[in-house]
C-alpha cells in the first residue's frame, strides 16, 4: 500500500502542477485521480480502521498525483487530517501511493524536539541520577591547564589536586552570574537592607578569585549554607541593634493635700466697703476730735 508519513513539515499547501502535454499528464488523468475519491478512502479506512471523517477535497502536488484529504475523528489528533496520495500514468490503473496522517490549520501539536541534555533544570538530579557532562563542556577545561584563577593555579601543581579537570573561567562567570541573581545586591531583601554580608560576622570566606565577591552565611536565621554576595544584605547582620530605653520616664507627681486660695468678687467687695467705712469714720474722727476704734465703723 505505500508507506505512512506522519510528518509535520509535509507540503500542505502546494500549487496544483499545470497540465503538461509533453509529459503526458493530461486533464484526462487528472479528472480520474480527483474522483478516486472512493479508492482512496477505501485504502485509509483498511489502514486507520477508524477514525475517518468527511473528504476535505484534493490537490494536486505532482505529476501523475493527487492528494485526497480526509477529517481525522481521532482521539487526541483534533485539527488533523487522513492524506492519501493517488498515483495514475499513461495506460494504467489509479494506484494508492502514500497515505499520511498529518496536523492542518490549529491542530494540536508536539511541542519542538529538545535534546535531553537541554531539557535539565535546576533541582532535576535526584538520588541515583547520574548527569556526566558534555564532552566540549565550556565549564570544565583539563587539570594541566591553567584555570586563569591565580591563585588556584599556584597550588595546583604544588600540592597535586588530584582532579582531572577544573572549573574553567566559563564556568566560574557562569556560576557568579546565577549566585548574584539569587543573592546578590540587586535583590529585593538587599535593597532594603542596612548592612551588607561584606561586614557581617556570620559570613564565612571563600578562597578562589571568587572570593572576592562571595561568601557563605553561616546565620541559621538567614541564608545558611547558601552563597551570599558581598553587597547582600538581611535584617539578620551581626551589627544590628534595636534601640532601647534604658530606664522608665520619669512622671510628674501630683500633690493632692496642696490648695489654692481663691478670692471672690463678692469678698473683694465687702473688703473694699469696709475700707470705705473706715476712712470716712476717721475723717469724722477728726473733725471732732473724739478717736473711735474699728469695732465702732
Amino acid at each position: 500500500m505505500g508507506r505512512v508519513n506522519t510528518e509535520v513539515d509535509t507540503d500542505q499547501e502546494a500549487d496544483p502542477v499545470s497540465t503538461d502535454q509533453a509529459s503526458g499528464f493530461d486533464e484526462a488523468l487528472r479528472e480520474r485521480l480527483a474522483s478516486g475519491v472512493d479508492v482512496a478512502r477505501s485504502a485509509v479506512e483498511e489502514f486507520a480502521t477508524d477514525g475517518v471523517g468527511e473528504h476535505l477535497g484534493s490537490v494536486v502536488e505532482a505529476p501523475f498525483t493527487t492528494t485526497h484529504r480526509f477529517a481525522s475523528d481521532l482521539a487526541g489528533y483534533r485539527g488533523w487530517y487522513w492524506a492519501c496520495v493517488l498515483a495514475l500514468v499513461p495506460g494504467g490503473e489509479v494506484t494508492v501511493d502514500e497515505i499520511s496522517l498529518l496536523p492542518g490549520p490549529g491542530s494540536v501539536v508536539a511541542p519542538e524536539w529538545v535534546p535531553w541534555e537541554k531539557r535539565i533544570r535546576p533541582g532535576d538530579l535526584g538520588a541515583g541520577d547520574l548527569l556526566p557532562p558534555a564532552e566540549d563542556d565550556e565549564r570544565l577545561v583539563p587539570g594541566q591547564l591553567l584555570t586563569g584563577d591565580d591563585e588556584l593555579d599556584e597550588v595546583a601543581g604544588p600540592v597535586g589536586l588530584g582532579r582531572p579537570r577544573h572549573l574553567s573561567r566559563e564556568g566560574r562567570s557562569a556560576a557568579a552570574a546565577r549566585w548574584a541573581a539569587a543573592r546578590g545586591p540587586d535583590s529585593e531583601i538587599a535593597r532594603g537592607a542596612k548592612h551588607h554580608c561584606g561586614s557581617c560576622g556570620f559570613l564565612l570566606p571563600i578562597s578562589g578569585s571568587l572570593g572576592a565577591m562571595f561568601g557563605v552565611c553561616a546565620n541559621e536565621y538567614s541564608a545558611d549554607g547558601q552563597v551570599v554576595h558581598l553587597q547582600y544584605g538581611c535584617g539578620a547582620h551581626s551589627e544590628v541593634q534595636v534601640a532601647t530605653e534604658s530606664t522608665a520616664p520619669a512622671t510628674e507627681a501630683y500633690d493632692d493635700a496642696a490648695v489654692d486660695v481663691v478670692v471672690l468678687p463678692q469678698q473683694l467687695a465687702a473688703s473694699a466697703a469696709r475700707a470705705r467705712g473706715a476712712a470716712e469714720a476717721q475723717d469724722q474722727a477728726g473733725e471732732t476730735g473724739r478717736a473711735i476704734t474699728p469695732d465702732q465703723v
